[in-house]
């Protein structure tokens, strides 16, 4: 991209970026529609919930982890070739999951390698957005990562009533996984990073906003050094559980509930909807209000939300109220996967970002096992989800205490300069 970045018109090649980055995470937002494979790998070995919850629960966890390494080695080398590796690794989980005979398989192709693939690619477009717009930042971040809630609004209704139910489950996993690989390889040819200082044309830090952004780069050493990591940290690994709960069961709840495979398949396209919309809509609101404002409002909301869904549902023309719960739980589940990535680059700077996001981030790998593990476990013993989802709740509660007592992190004394300018918290 050769335009001159400090014109109009190079002000406007930056948002190609995002294009870049949708593109890479409707890929890896098939991770998503997990749920639409659960029955029928059920129904063909015999497995029970807490046996597939395991799948989903192991992909979660090595994407947590790989997203550290990824991260360190994108602030190193830049997005490209760390975006191609994800993109190459997820498709080929996809491709071999075909070939399934055990759940030890299962477990390698979808759970690791599928994880490693995700990983790996979405390391690189939140740094890459946090850098090209420090002046919409919750924003672009929001529309780049939405791809990956809006991944399964597209590919969990299609692999759902039309792959699944025409080709098998088998067939379903490789048509996936070679439109996942074009659809990574388009991303990564796009994503690259801005010259070292790159400022939007026409824009200048505004210091009093309560969304500016840190004038010191944080080592990762120095960020785990501060409170304000802790807190945060713990509430995105609870916050994140009651939505990474309902999604790894979705189909199988509203199936529980009566409600039919083809309506139940539809709340996953519904969900995800939600899921894109908290991320495009809540990076936004960040950028005015406030990154902490926003993730409070919505943890909250998302508590009361968890208390009302195992009450939906029931035998119905078109479940309603149970598509506009899902709704809600998924937008306050997207919104903190979208407004922690802006905040990370706000509080602690943007040189270091994939590390330090990816440090941060390793709070949803363990949202990863709670989620879907209590979901599962609790289905097993007493046959429905309330006593899960009200777990989820509680848990929700704890998150929004913790994000109340956060805090914007200071600058290290030993870093801060008479002159330093301090942002509001």
């Amino acid at each position: 991209m050769a335009t001159n970045l400090s014109t109009p018109e190079g002000h406007l090649n930056r948002w190609w970026h995002v294009v870049g980055g949708m593109s890479m995470n409707l890929a890896l937002g098939t991770l998503y529609a997990w749920s639409v494979f659960v029955a029928p790998l059920e129904k063909e070995f015999g497995w029970k919930r807490a046996d597939t919850s395991v799948v989903f629960t192991i992909a979660v966890v090595v994407f947590a982890l790989t997203f550290i390494l990824a991260g360190r080695l994108q602030d190193k080398f830049g997005p490209f070739w760390i975006s191609v590796t994800g993109g190459l690794l997820v498709s080929i989980g996809f491709f071999l999951s075909a070939y399934t005979s055990s759940l030890n398989y299962l477990i390698v192709c979808f759970g690791v390698i599928g994880g490693l693939g995700n990983g790996f690619g979405y390391a690189t477009p939140i740094p890459v957005m946090a850098k090209w717009f420090p002046d919409k930042r919750g924003l672009a971040v929001g529309l780049a990562v939405a791809g990956y809630g809006g991944g399964s609004a597209i590919f969990g209704p299609l692999a759902g009533n039309y792959l699944i139910p025409t080709y098998g489950w088998r067939s379903t996993f490789e048509i996936l996984g070679v439109i996942f690989l074009v659809m990574t390889m388009f991303g990564a040819f796009l994503l690259r990073n801005p010259p070292v200082g790159y400022k939007p044309h026409g824009w200048s830090p505004a210091p009093a906003s309560k969304s500016a952004a840190t004038t010191y780069e944080f080592k990762p050493g120095e960020m785990v050094r501060t409170p304000a990591f802790y807190l945060m940290w713990v509430a995105y690994a609870l916050g994140c559980s009651a939505g990474l709960m309902v999604i790894s069961q979705l189909v199988p709840f509203a199936r529980s509930k009566g409600v039919p495979l083809a309506l139940a398949t539809t709340g996953i396209f519904i969900g995800a909807a939600g899921n894109a919309a908290g991320r495009i809509l809540s990076g936004w609101m960040s950028d005015t209000l406030g990154r902490l404002n926003v993730l409070r409002l919505m943890i909250a909301i998302s508590a009361v939300s968890m208390v009302i869904l195992p009450h939906t549902g029931g035998i119905v023309a078109v479940p309603v109220f149970m598509y506009v719960v899902i709704f809600v739980v998924y937008w306050c589940y997207g919104t903190q996967l979208s407004v922690n990535g802006s905040a990370t680059s706000d509080f602690w700077g943007t040189k270091n970002a994939g590390i330090n996001y990816g440090l941060l981030f390793t709070a949803w790998g363990v949202a990863g096992i709670i989620g879907p593990r209590i979901g599962g476990k609790l289905f097993d013993k007493y046959k429905d989800y309330q006593s899960a989802f009200y777990w989820a709740a509680g848990l929700a509660v704890v998150a929004l205490i913790c994000e109340m007592l956060a805090k914007r992190p200071q600058i290290p004394s030993e870093a801060r300069a008479p002159s330093a300018v301090k942002v509001p918290a």
